[in-house]
């Protein structure tokens, strides 16, 4: 946490330099405050999580500061929301760690998960509730806030899939069901798991959201051959990607838009839409091996500025500023989250606490992965927000809640190893 607090203030105090020429305003609270909050997240997981993972919440601190130097840089008024939200995010997980003792006391609720995940999937729908912005209908507001439900939704989704495929792992992985002489698995186990993933990604696209339900269907393939290790069922979803894709092709005009804003981004007709990823590439090149340095780059600036740099298109404004070396930087920080994050499941105790954790390290993998591939054009632009760095309210709080979610999993499995090993040695002298 140390390390973290270092690094962030040290970019802090360059991006202020190379920006303004001088030490920024009110350093001394930014730095007591950034301290304090990490360190009542620090003394929460100490309380309430002793044996827990060492590697999750300074990563994620570490992103979360480099991500708020860029949007200090330039936007100061959402720095200063974005500030409030880490608090808010911070008081979020102190109190999962102290509500949620046991995460596999979650199996129980596997069916009241999956209606609370419709429904705020739904609510953007409802009219007089929801509202839509830039396209997509995924907004609501609460009196003088607006948050995005899908953020919380996508992990009680993850819930439902890690409770389901745990309870069927041997009828969805051993096939019964004879047709001729071929062998299936019943379609009435199929047909729920189905039908919940079919439903979500109908109502994200009648959002109009391409980018989430993207990453729905990621997370559902990816948990469905964790739980069952049948390669068949990647071959399936594939098949369904291909055949979605093509649908949603035809049905839905902002999927038509994506796809031909990717392949073709400088004719005139998609750069009034594309010119968002251009200035970030711009940006990007400008930005070379090493960077502009911080508080140097124009990507603000380019074109009257790069639209949305604090949110969809951070990435392009810390490859500007910190360079190639800078995206290395990001990209370990986010693998070696994963990679604890797998690790964590790995000494998981049961099959739903293990698919759990499997599934919340890669809707956070998924979500970085799809927003960098988008800007650098490997994929079509989604404008799903990169965990921990871009601006937003309620994905902020929602990552911080899969960090202490994970953390309770580490602690639990840290926990029992520890008290097996203790009974291994001692039971004999007894």
């Amino acid at each position: 946490m140390a390390l973290a607090w270092i690094i962030t203030t040290a970019f802090y105090v360059l991006a202020s330099l190379g920006a303004q020429g001088k030490m920024p305003d009110r350093f001394g609270f930014f730095l007591g405050g950034m301290i304090l909050i990490s360190l009542m997240m620090h003394f929460a997981v100490a309380r309430w999580a002793p044996n827990s993972s060492q590697v999750l919440l300074p990563i994620a601190t570490l992103l979360n500061g480099i991500g708020y130097v860029e949007i200090a840089r330039w936007d100061p008024p959402l720095a200063r929301s974005q500030s409030i939200w880490f608090l808010a995010s911070a008081l979020a997980l102190a109190f999962t760690l102290k509500v949620v003792r046991h995460v596999r006391d979650l199996d129980r609720y596997r069916y009241l998960t999956l209606v609370v995940a419709i429904g705020l999937l739904v609510a953007p729908l409802l009219p007089h509730v929801g509202k839509t912005v830039n396209g997509a209908r995924l907004w609501i507001d609460v009196g003088p806030y607006a948050f995005q439900p899908v953020e919380f939704s996508k992990i009680l989704l993850i819930f439902f899939f890690a409770s389901y495929f745990a309870a069927n792992r041997e009828l969805l992985t051993i096939p019964t069901q004879r047709i001729g002489p071929a062998r299936f698995v019943p379609p009435k186990v199929l047909v729920p798991i189905l039908a919940a993933w079919g439903l979500s990604i109908a109502i994200l696209g009648a959002e109009n959201d391409l980018g989430f339900a993207i990453l729905i269907f990621a997370l559902f393939i990816a948990l469905l051959w964790v739980a069952t290790g049948l390669k068949s069922y990647v071959v399936l979803g594939v098949g369904l990607l291909v055949g979605g894709a093509f649908i949603a092709d035809q049905l839905f005009h902002q999927v038509q838009s994506r796809v031909s804003e990717w392949l073709d981004p400088w004719s005139t007709v998609n750069f009034n839409f594309s010119h968002q990823l251009a200035y970030g590439w711009f940006s990007i090149a400008a930005g070379g091996v090493t960077g502009t340095g911080l508080g140097l780059g124009q990507g603000g600036y380019i074109g009257g500025g790069i639209p949305y740099i604090t949110s969809d298109m951070i990435f392009a404004a810390i490859a500007e500023e910190l360079g190639f070396l800078g995206i290395i930087l990001v990209l370990c920080l986010f693998a070696a989250f994963v990679g604890e994050g797998f690790r964590i499941a790995q000494r998981a105790s049961s099959d739903f606490v293990r698919l759990t954790a499997t599934g919340l390290t890669a809707l956070l993998g998924f979500q970085a992965f799809f927003i960098m591939a988008g800007i650098l054009r490997l994929l079509p632009f989604t404008g799903i927000t990169l965990p921990f760095m871009a601006y937003g309210a309620n994905s902020l709080i929602a990552n911080y809640l899969v960090v202490a979610i994970l953390l309770r999993i580490s602690d639990e499995g840290n926990t029992e190893k520890r008290g097996g090993e203790i009974v291994a040695v001692h039971f004999p002298q007894a």
